[in-house]
């Protein structure tokens, strides 16, 4: 005899997987937002300008994604897509993705290029907090 098995419960319409698995992203800065969340922001921001078919950035994101859950209180992190934002691309000299921006006090104070490991990534935060 086969037993029946429990029906998962819904919280607020979303699966239990759902809940488990639910994922912190990095912010996506826009021209709309950058100037408010960036070059004003009172903390250190760190900015992942990005590709959507790049494999270097796509092996990123998940390290700008933790980076912006752990950091959050005391630095700005997030991405700017720079297929959906030339103008911001073009303002900062963004010609290879992935370009990592360091802002502290509305002023780029590092700039590096490539997929670069987590470690550094927190080390650029700090260095400049």
């Amino acid at each position: 005899m086969r037993q029946k098995q429990a029906t998962p419960q819904w919280v607020s319409g979303r699966k239990p997987v759902d809940l488990i698995f639910e994922e912190t992203m990095a912010a996506e800065f826009s021209g709309e937002n950058f100037e408010a969340e960036v070059i004003n922001s009172a903390k250190v921001a760190l900015v992942d300008f990005y590709s959507d078919g790049c494999p270097p950035c796509r092996a990123l994101a998940p390290l700008i994604d933790e980076l912006s859950d752990e950091l959050g209180d005391t630095a700005t992190v997030g991405k700017v897509n720079v297929g959906n934002d030339m103008d911001l691309a073009m303002k900062y000299g963004i010609s290879v993705v992935p370009t990592i921006l360091v802002f502290k006090a509305g002023e780029v104070v590092e700039r590096k290029t490539g997929a670069l490991p987590k470690d550094q990534l927190q080390a650029l935060i700090e260095q400049h907090a």
